[in-house]
């Protein structure tokens, strides 16, 4: 199959900040596509299929603790909605990034299909 990755897109009204935290705080490799328009390169990553009455998509970010990563990015600036909280599958939190872009960071607890 000639399918070789995915391209995700943020949209934001502060697309430099938003930028900035993705290279600066979160540290991504990115390539410049021209004019400055930087193309980040992102974590291995999954894709999952959830059941749903209306299709839709979100990206989410994992990492191995949760209460660790969420000390270091407010350190950098980056706020979060609310307080940590467990689902069962594993502990959540919302990151609000420049441009009031939402995006889920999560501490897994179930298998992940990354080192396969």
């Amino acid at each position: 199959m000639a399918i070789k990755g995915a391209h995700v897109l943020l949209y934001s009204s502060e697309a430099e900040a938003l930028r900035a935290i993705l290279g600066d705080v979160f540290n991504w490799p990115a390539v410049d596509a021209g004019g400055g328009w930087l193309i980040f390169a992102l974590p291995k990553s999954e894709i999952a299929v959830h059941p749903a009455e209306k299709p839709s998509h979100e990206l989410t970010l994992m990492c191995d603790d949760l209460q660790a990563t969420m000390d270091e990015l407010a350190s950098r600036d980056v706020s979060f909605a609310g307080e940590p909280h467990d689902e069962g599958w594993g502990v959540v939190v919302t990151m609000v990034l420049p441009g009031d872009v939402r995006m889920l960071l999560y501490e897994p607890r179930h298998p992940t299909a990354l080192d396969i």
